[in-house]
């Protein structure tokens, strides 16, 4: 049976818990599911805590960000199987778990005065299980005192929009990406480039699988192009990589909401993932 292996919880910035998500891969005939929250150790742990559940095997796994500095935007990569006293890698959920409060800590100031009736207080209760303040649990709570009718909604890009730039938009200072990747291949990591369609990544992409920097890709994805698609089919063709599926769930967290099956991983797929990590665990 296929496997989903995109998922957030509220370990990050997804709107279900982390214990009710195997049961949703279940339902949908799935036996196999990576709960990959960003820049966290959370799900990591709880993938080796809880091997399986409601029948459904867990992939211990995180969503890691890197900055692509030449291009200028983000870059995401899935990381199986990692290590989590790995310390690189401790250092890095760390350092992003930091950076991540102080500018929405900044941003939820700044709101107090757009907004009398919000206060920081009431979004820090989405915080609670992954210790992070997220914009989208500021939005949650914005939306509770009927000041937002969404998450990612005409108040979501008037306060954090990018162009134009929004009102209270503080942007953590990312790390950059071959020093991310080193991490997780120090963590004994199995890494796939996530969504390259997401932030335009396709040249990046291109550059480090000639350079063998990535195991794999992420080829079935809700915001993958066509185009983008097909081409990181051949390449995965081309130098041997893994390719993964995943729907990059976050409950009703989301633009375009997805439910967990969306896009799946096969059998096969998941497999080649496990051998690679078990090789790096020798």
């Amino acid at each position: 049976m296929p496997g989903d292996l995109h998922n957030h919880s509220t370990c990050s910035d997804g709107s279900v818990p982390i214990q009710r998500l195997p049961i949703l891969a279940a339902r949908v005939g799935l036996d196999t599911m990576a709960i990959s929250d960003h820049d966290t150790l959370l799900s990591v742990q709880y993938g080796y805590d809880h091997p399986t559940q409601d029948g459904v095997k867990l992939i211990p796994a995180t969503e890691l960000t890197g900055y692509d500095y030449e291009r200028q935007h983000r870059v995401h990569l899935l990381a199986f199987w990692p290590d989590p006293e790995n310390p690189a890698l401790r250092r890095h959920c760390d350092l992003m778990r930091q950076r991540r409060n102080e500018c929405c800590l900044q941003s939820a100031r700044e709101i107090e005065a757009i907004y009398p009736q919000f206060r920081t207080e009431q979004a820090l209760e989405y915080a609670k299980d992954s210790g992070v303040l997220y914009k989208s649990g500021i939005m949650q709570a914005l939306r509770e005192l009927g000041l937002a009718d969404s998450i990612y909604g005409e108040t979501y890009h008037y306060l954090f929009g990018w162009n134009p730039r929004g009102v209270v938009l503080h942007s953590p200072e990312y790390i950059p990406v071959q020093e991310v990747l080193a991490t997780a291949k120090a963590a004994g990591a199995v890494v796939v480039f996530a969504h390259p369609t997401v932030y335009k990544s396709m040249p990046l992409l291109r550059e480090l699988v000639k350079e063998g920097m990535v195991d794999g890709i992420e080829i079935d994805h809700p915001s993958n192009s066509p185009e983008d698609r097909a081409e990181c089919i051949t390449l995965c063709e081309q130098y041997g990589l893994i390719r993964t599926g995943g729907t990059d769930f976050h409950g009703a967290n989301h633009k375009k909401v997805h439910p967990v099956g969306t896009c799946i991983t096969p059998d096969d797929q998941i497999a080649r993932i496990e051998e690679l990590a078990h090789k790096r665990k020798k």
